[in-house]
């Protein structure tokens, strides 16, 4: 039986820092950092018969921008539709219903995106980063 659930003390912060500590957008996070992270978001756990299989955050005002970050499925997992499933009760979460703007950056899942309205930036030249 799958589940998904913002519930922060289902997740299981030693799974989500395993992975992510691999992975090419959060090589060498830390398990402090990782929970300093989901102390500042809204998180969603996805689990199979309540073991942990997936992961996602969303960074928000509540009001006017949300960005969608560390969105994973395990790999024993993937091709089963799980991300769908995750991704699809974030954008139905009620605390997160009146986001006006939603973000994320990906590399290679623009396939998943594009099912729940992402589209590529409409303006790319107005937007600036500043990396560490």
């Amino acid at each position: 039986m799958i589940t998904v659930s913002t519930d922060k003390t289902k997740l299981d912060v030693p799974f989500i820092q395993n992975f992510l500590k691999d992975i090419y957008w959060a090589a060498g996070r830390t398990i402090e950092e990782v929970q300093t992270t989901i102390d500042a978001s809204v998180c969603f756990g996805i689990y199979l018969n309540d073991k942990q299989i997936g992961f996602a955050r969303v960074i928000t005002d509540y009001v006017v921008f949300g960005y969608v970050m560390d969105v994973f499925i395990s790999e024993e997992h993937r091709g089963k539709g799980y991300s769908s499933i995750l991704i699809e009760n974030m954008m139905n979460e009620p605390i997160l219903k009146n986001i006006q703007i939603w973000r994320l950056a990906t590399t290679d899942a623009h396939f998943l995106y594009r099912k729940f309205g992402f589209t590529e930036l409409k303006h790319p030249e107005k937007m600036m980063e500043k990396k560490l």
